[in-house]
Parts: C-alpha cells; structure tokens; sequence
C-alpha cells in the first residue's frame, strides 16, 4: 500500500521513539495489558480479512482481556500520517494508533522517522516458532526489521485463472502478452498504486530484466532508464488489449476479483496461494478456477505488524502480536476456509500437538501445495516502487 511519505520526507523527522515497556519481561507485559483496547490499524477491504481480525479480537479478549477494536483502512498510508500527524503536534504519548498491519514503503517510512516501538518482536514468546531460515522475517523490502515489526503471514504471487477458458498456465510474462492479444479485455490488475496493481509491474519487472539484481539496491544507485526499459515496452503491447482497453482499472484486489466472479476476465494476480480456494469456499468464484506461478519464480513477501512510537496501548499490542504467532492463529489464517495466507511458522520448530493444528488444514481445490510454488523472488527496495509507480501513473494512469 501507498507510503504516507517519501524515505527522504521521512527523514528530516527523525527523533528518538521512546520504550518504556520492556518487551522481555512478558509477565509484567501481560499484566499491563489487561484492560487495555488496542486500535488495529489494518487492511479493511475483505471480509475474509475482516471476520479473522475480529476472530483474533475474541480470543485475546478471552484469554488476555485486550480488546482489539479494527480500525478499518483502505490504504496503510493513513496510519502512516495519523501518527506523522501526532508527531508534528507533539503527542508522544497517547497516540491513537497501537497496532498497524504494515510492509514494505509505509515500514520504511515509519522506520527511517523513528516512529515504531521497540525493538519488540524477538522478545516476544511465539517468536521461537517463527521460521527465521525459510521466511524473510529479519527484513522488509530489503530494509532489516531489526525487531520493529512482528511478521504473522506470509504471502507469494501467484495468478487465478479460469479454467474453462484458459485451460493451461501462462509460463511467463511473453505467454501472458501472447494470450492477451489473442483474447482482448480478459485480463487487468488492479490500478496502481493499489498495492497488488503495484506487485504486477514488480513482477513482469523480474521476468523481463535483463538484470534483476539493482532491484535489492536503493533505486538512485541504479540505470533506472535501462532497468525498466522492457517492463515500458512490454506494457506499451499490453495496455490496449486490456479490460476495457486500459482506460479503466479495478480499483482493489476484490474489485478484480468481482470481476472474475462475473465473467468479465478470465486471469487475476493475488498475492494469496489460498485466495482462490477461499473464494470458492465462499462462493465468490466458480469451482473451475484454479491457480498457477510463473516458471521463473515469483515474488513473496511478509506481512508485519508495528507498534508506532506513541502507541496508547503499547502492551495490548505486543499480546496480539505475540497471539497471531501463536499455532493456533497461524493455522486459522493457513486454512482457505478462513483466511488462505501462508504460515512465518517452522513446522519443526513446533510439538506434535501443534502440528496436527497444520496437517488438519485442507488447503482447498484452487491451492498449489508448498513445492510447487517454485521459487520465491525478494521484494525490489522499496525506492523502484515510488518511482514506477510513478512512472506507471504518468504513462498509463487513468482518474480514478
């Protein structure tokens, strides 16, 4: 999602965030938090999304008496400046956000202002489950957490596909063009900067380069020009043959995804694996889609939560942090029925109890097991983001 700020904006109000909680002594943790609400800054557009949130709400009410209260957001960046606004008013304490749902360009932000928590995240109890090897959990679009953020779902692109009108999966970008051309208005994404419109063009990005190694590296250290050249050609052939030929886009992945429901295209990207059998067990989409990775890998990532500076209810927060760790939760959101996201969790890392917690979840018809999945590509630096993003808006960009 849409940073609040750019990295540069973000550093001319760098101050020291302040801790006063010690996030190692978990008893004296636990006892502070008791009684406290917890203002979730999160992602509100999917009731899947939704329904799990106040489903964590529940459980941490019952076993921790912290009340969660979702706040509910369409973009990241509103968090980002709320709490960018208390900073400029001078309230370092008793801010109104406690807990936000963040990654990626709205992390960098907050983290190059000094404006988390912590570092909170490995002292919390359920750490010691979390796949530290196999899950880019120790960093976020490059940028090292450094325990600022707590990770609780993981996320790979892949792409939904109609099978009674695409019967085989695309192997790569070209495919895709070739497909495209053939069968005009069947495909779109959603419009950037929505953040799933964004992961497209990093995608087609890797396919295309010729080098994709600058994208680890801040963007001004890069020949951006040459970088970029063929991801421009490739949606110069592409645009027109869109949905609607290009003149207008979904504004959200569940607007596409409405779109697929009502037959209107026949290929979707989401960066769930589980999305599409979610969707199916929710009759959103029919029993014939299925899901498919490009041959070369796609991109993955991690979705984190942060406790801005000024939180209100610092401790409440940390206790549902540390529950969405938990097996317990990361098995609710691995199973499609409920939610369909990836485990941060290392199944050797739990006992055979918590285990069965995993073995139990039927990853729906849609869902490609774990080893198909194929290579995970790293998330670009969050700078090639800002300036495609851009980019796109100045060559491609529709009103909203």
């Amino acid at each position: 999602m849409r940073p609040a700020l750019s990295l540069a904006a973000a550093a001319l109000l760098a101050t020291p965030a302040a801790a006063k909680t010690d996030p190692a002594d978990w008893p004296a943790v636990l006892d502070a938090a008791r009684g406290q609400t917890v203002y979730w800054n999160a992602w509100g557009g999917s009731t899947a999304t939704n329904d799990f949130i106040a489903w964590v709400g529940d459980r941490v009410k019952e076993e921790f008496d912290v009340t969660v209260e979702h706040v509910k957001l369409s973009d990241t960046g509103d968090a980002v400046s709320r709490v960018l606004a208390e900073k400029a008013a001078g309230r370092d304490e008793g801010g109104a956000v406690d807990l936000i749902w963040i990654n990626g360009e709205n992390f960098a932000a907050m983290k190059q202002a000094r404006l988390l928590f912590g570092p909170f995240a490995e002292a919390l109890p359920n750490w010691q489950h979390v796949d530290v090897e196999g899950a880019t959990v120790r960093t976020d679009f490059t940028v090292p957490t450094e325990g600022y953020e707590s990770p609780w779902a993981a996320a790979q692109v892949v792409f939904m596909y109609d099978t009674a009108d695409l019967p085989e999966p695309l192997p790569d970008m070209g495919a895709l063009l070739a497909w495209v051309k053939a069968n005009p208005g069947r495909f779109t994404f959603p419009q950037p900067p929505d953040f799933l419109g964004s992961t497209f063009l990093k995608q087609a990005l890797y396919d295309l380069a010729p080098d994709t190694a600058p994208l680890l590296d801040p963007v001004d250290e890069a020949d951006y020009e040459a970088v970029t050249a063929p991801l421009w050609d490739f949606l110069d052939a592409l645009t027109p043959q869109l949905w609607r030929s290009g003149r207008a886009y979904p504004q959200s992945g569940p607007r596409q995804l409405q779109l697929m429901a009502d037959d209107e295209i026949d290929l979707a990207i989401s960066f769930s694996p589980g999305e599409a059998s979610t969707a199916i067990a929710n009759f959103q989409l029919p029993e014939v889609v299925r899901t498919f990775v490009m041959d070369g890998g796609s991109i993955g990532n991690v979705s984190f939560v942060a406790i801005p500076y000024n939180a209100s209810a610092k401790e409440g927060a940390m206790v549902v942090a540390n529950f969405l760790l938990s097996p317990e939760a990361q098995a609710r959101a691995l199973d499609p029925g409920h939610l369909g996201y990836g485990t941060v969790l290392a199944m050797e890392k739990l006992d055979p109890a918590e285990r069965q917690l995993f073995d139990r979840v039927d990853l729906g018809v849609a869902t490609l097991p774990p080893e198909e999945l194929g290579p995970i590509l790293p998330e670009p630096h969050p700078s090639w983001m800002e300036r495609i993003e851009a980019d796109w808006t100045r060559r491609y960009g529709v009103a909203d």
